[in-house]
């Protein structure tokens, strides 16, 4: 009777690995899945996938190679990650100096802009005033072309009253016009001569 349990058992445990084998995953799902991990850039879960497969199937050749791929992408993960610590210690360390370099420049700039206002200002002004000339230059202008109609005369020009006095004071000056007496006509029978 103990002979009939210990068979009957031992079927039980026979079936039950079957069983629990055949409800296993079969190493190339692992693999699969471990390869769509990789593609996805999910080094960590990927890597702990075919670890699992290994577990369960310890000689599989593409678990093995997938594995060691895996352990290469992870260490060159890993160094990329240090090299980035590294790189930001050092730019911490020249930060003070590259802040220092930047609020010079930031105050170059805004002197800069200051100046460029300032300039802008005094090209504003002097268009104002340019203005402003040439608004008084057109008033006088209005104003002399008034004079000019009233009769007074624009700065350097004679009234008409200055202008018959000074040619009146002119007339007494004149001098009458003598005539020539005429010329005796040339006898024009006679040759030139020519020598």
């Amino acid at each position: 009777m103990t002979l009939r349990i210990l068979i009957s058992l031992s079927l039980l445990l026979l079936l039950a690995g079957q069983k629990a084998r055949a409800q296993l995953a079969p190493a190339e799902d692992f693999f699969n899945s471990g390869a769509q991990l990789y593609i996805s850039n999910n080094v960590p879960a990927a890597l702990q996938r075919v670890e699992d497969g290994l577990k369960t199937y310890p000689d599989d050749a593409k678990l093995k190679k997938l594995e060691e791929l895996l352990k290469q992408q992870q260490q060159q993960q890993q160094q990329q990650q240090q090299n980035q610590q590294q790189q930001q210690q050092k730019n911490q360390q020249q930060n003070p100096q590259n802040q220092q370099q930047q609020d010079q420049q930031k105050s170059q700039e805004q002197k800069n802009q200051e100046e460029q206002k300032k300039e802008e200002q005094k090209k504003a002004e002097q268009q104002k005033q340019q203005q402003q000339q040439q608004q008084q230059e057109k008033k006088e202008g209005d104003k002399q072309d008034q004079q000019a109609a009233e009769g007074q005369p624009k700065p350097g020009q004679l009234t008409p009253e200055e202008a018959k006095r000074l040619l009146d004071a002119q007339k007494g000056d004149e001098q009458l016009l003598q005539m020539k007496p005429p010329e005796k006509p040339r006898d024009t029978s006679h040759p030139i001569k020519d020598w």
